[in-house]
């Protein structure tokens, strides 16, 4: 049974760490509720001209988190919304409190192991970089995906809806995701 305080939400928050599915399943969640679809990371990029590796390099992290507190604050105002978020914004206790208050927060969850082979490629990932700027081997990379799950596991569990990313494909996970969040959502037409 589907707890009385999170009934009639009309915004899903996507979290979970960078490569767990947040960015390819949100669309097609989103295009299925008939929601439309945002990602906090291009929200930020659209709103500062720049990529998040350039506004990381030039005006460093905590730039970055105010901007990303900002634009989760007016994703949490949106009605119909599916939300990516970049995999550190759940962090922050602001955006957590405004996010579980507006709607609902499902963690995509991946392994390590598959996070490893997801990101090894990625190489404009900030948080991922070394201290130079510079990609890592991969045993360092793997090393930080260790440290970074490990940090956020905790925070990302306090999630409405956790689901398994590992070894499922999409349209299976989004299946999945429908159903469990159907009975969580506001009907058409109604405001949360």
């Amino acid at each position: 049974m589907t707890a009385p305080e999170h009934r009639g939400k009309e915004r899903i928050f996507l979290t979970g760490f960078m490569g767990s599915g947040k960015s390819s399943i949100g669309p097609i969640l989103a295009n299925t509720l008939g929601y439309a679809f945002a990602d906090t990371d291009r929200e930020i990029e659209a709103r500062e001209g720049r990529s998040v590796t350039m506004i990381f390099r030039d005006d460093g992290e905590e730039h970055f988190r105010t901007l990303e507190r900002e634009v989760v604050r007016e994703l949490c105002a949106r009605r119909r919304v599916v939300v990516a978020l970049g995999g550190g914004t759940l962090m922050d206790p602001a955006n957590y409190a405004a996010m579980a208050e507006a709607g609902v927060i499902v963690y995509l969850r991946a392994s390590v192991d598959q996070l490893f082979l997801r990101l090894q490629k990625k190489g404009d990932r900030p948080v991922l970089r070394g201290d130079d700027g510079e990609a890592l081997g991969p045993e360092q990379l793997r090393a930080r995906i260790e440290t970074l799950v490990r940090e956020r596991e905790p925070v990302y569990r306090r999630a409405q809806v956790v689901i398994a990313t590992d070894g499922t494909r999409i349209g299976l996970t989004v299946d999945a995701l429908v159903r469990k969040l159907r009975p969580m959502l506001a009907p058409s037409g109604r405001v949360s």
